[in-house]
């Protein structure tokens, strides 16, 4: 069967998804507005399956892949929830130091497409760290719908302690060169922007799609950053001119690029509203900005 893709969708239904996925309606109010969409024998909870991750499908580095070491370590995270589970992915072979990249997550905790990123990026020759903000309440539970209605019971006060530890422990691992970046998705876009605020060592921030600070805060970041946006995504392009007028006052180093045409999420290949291309594009580019940040 050929895979989806979001032309395959009317797009206020993924207008709606959208406002599910992020939690500004239950399942209940999606599946009711989204009946109107269910036409042909397709009914809104099959519209909710499509929409939703298979992980499997889009695994691109298997859990058991031989290039790669991977381990669950615990952060020590004093000021946050007090220890948090993390997701190490490193090289199978080889003794050097590695440069770090924090890999963070959408709003429904360490799923297994988060670590398959951290395992992508071990290949490329970084140490990667995938913390799982939903320890505190058990982990990811693995299910998505779990996920996120565990997410909305986080105290983000905390979960941003948690993120800034992991920051500094993977920093600080034995295997680390010392030097680190970071890189979110959706929420774990948010987070990025975020550290890029509180870590004035950080090297590199790549945020997919994340909320933006607050204007007052960009002239705390030091770090160079690469942006990507959706193309279809008001919900977070609607306050980039006001942040990056701010980033420009003060300096900051930053490149920003938008897809047109895409979705929020465009990058992750679990769900229908991955663009091939667009992704290629985007993961390419992050590439390239970490090799050039955090290797040389």
């Amino acid at each position: 069967m050929a895979r989806l893709t979001a032309a395959d969708f009317d797009q206020e239904l993924l207008i709606l998804f959208d406002a599910y996925v992020h939690g500004d309606i239950d399942r209940r109010a999606f599946l009711e507005r989204a009946s109107r969409f269910a036409v042909g024998g397709v009914t809104a909870v099959g519209l909710l399956a499509a929409l939703s991750p298979d992980f499997a499908a889009a695994q691109v580095v298997p859990k058991d892949d031989k290039r790669v070491l991977t381990l669950v370590v615990d952060v020590p995270s004093p000021s946050g929830s007090g220890t948090v589970k993390a997701y190490l992915a490193k090289p199978a072979t080889g003794t050097a130091k590695l440069p770090g990249v924090l890999v963070v997550h959408e709003n429904r905790g360490l799923n297994p497409h988060i670590e398959d990123i951290a395992r992508r990026l071990a290949l490329e020759g970084y140490l990667a760290l995938a913390p799982d903000a939903l320890t505190p309440l058990g982990g990811y539970p693995g299910d998505e719908d779990k996920a996120r209605a565990l997410f909305a019971q986080l105290d983000q006060t905390k979960t941003r302690q948690d993120f800034i530890a992991a920051a500094e422990a993977l920093k600080g691992r034995p295997e680390c060169t010392g030097r680190i970046g970071v890189v979110g998705f959706c929420y774990g876009g948010g987070i990025a922007h975020m550290l890029a605020t509180q870590l004035p060592d950080l090297a590199a921030a790549v945020p997919f799609y994340g909320n933006l600070p607050p204007v007052q805060d960009a002239a705390k970041v030091k770090a160079p950053l690469l942006i990507h946006f959706a193309g279809i995504d008001e919900r977070i392009n609607a306050a980039w001119p006001a942040y990056e007028a701010a980033l420009k006052a003060a300096g900051v180093r930053y490149t920003a690029y938008q897809y047109p045409a895409t979705q929020h999420g465009f990058h992750n290949d679990t769900t229908p509203r991955y663009d091939t291309n667009a992704a290629q594009l985007a993961w390419d580019r992050t590439l390239g900005f970490f090799k050039q940040s955090l290797m040389t």
